[in-house]
């Protein structure tokens, strides 16, 4: 049995597996979250921007407390793996942004690899994988943070605290939506959904 700290394992029971996606995430907020001399938030005193929608957004939620339910988990799509966890009450943020090297595959690796993910493996090979995996992990948090990624403070305007917003019902299709995301067409108050599907012709 694989000795890992208890917040890493935390973050992949949540996640569902140990992989070195959920790994940058998991060191990307242990060095966001040291570098702003705070713990796990309890519930929206910090807020965290993910650039991407891979796996490290898992690790994220889990050790910073930040999560799209309470409205301080924000996802930008610009596919990078790039992390910024704020302060709501010092105002201070920090961006990390991974820039170091995961262990490289050996050419039969990646055939491993491709037979994995390719749905084609046997389960010694799935077996193989799992333990490629486990120990380019484990490289990962050998790895001093400045050697993975960038950290660098920055300014960032803090979004408010999330807010409970009144609910309509959409004349089109007759569910709720929220009110401020409500919008008219011909007169009638429309979802997002309803209006993008008359703007398209549908």
């Amino acid at each position: 049995m694989i000795n890992r700290p208890a917040d890493y394992q935390k973050a992949i029971e949540f996640h569902g597996h140990c992989c070195p996606g959920l790994t940058i995430g998991y060191l990307a907020a242990k060095a966001a979250l040291e570098r702003l001399n705070v713990i796990r938030a309890e519930d929206e005193e910090l807020v965290a921007i993910v650039e991407s929608d891979g796996c490290g957004i898992d690790a994220i939620q889990v050790l910073s407390g930040c999560t799209i339910g309470k409205g301080n988990l924000i996802y930008k799509d610009y596919g990078k793996q790039a992390y910024t966890i704020g302060n709501r009450q010092t105002g201070k943020a920090v961006r990390v942004v991974m820039t170091g090297e995961i262990m490289p595959l050996a050419p039969e690796q990646e055939e491993l690899k491709n037979a994995v993910f390719g749905g084609e493996a046997t389960a010694e090979q799935e077996a193989a994988w799992q333990k490629i995996q486990e120990e380019r992990t484990a490289h990962m948090l050998a790895t001093p943070f400045n050697n993975l990624f960038k950290i660098d403070d920055v300014e960032l305007k803090l979004p408010s605290e999330a807010k409970i917003f009144n609910s309509v019902i959409c004349a089109y299709c007759g569910e709720k939506v929220m009110e401020a995301r409500a919008r008219l067409k011909n007169g009638k108050i429309a979802c997002l959904a309803c209006t993008e599907e008359y703007s398209r012709g549908w």
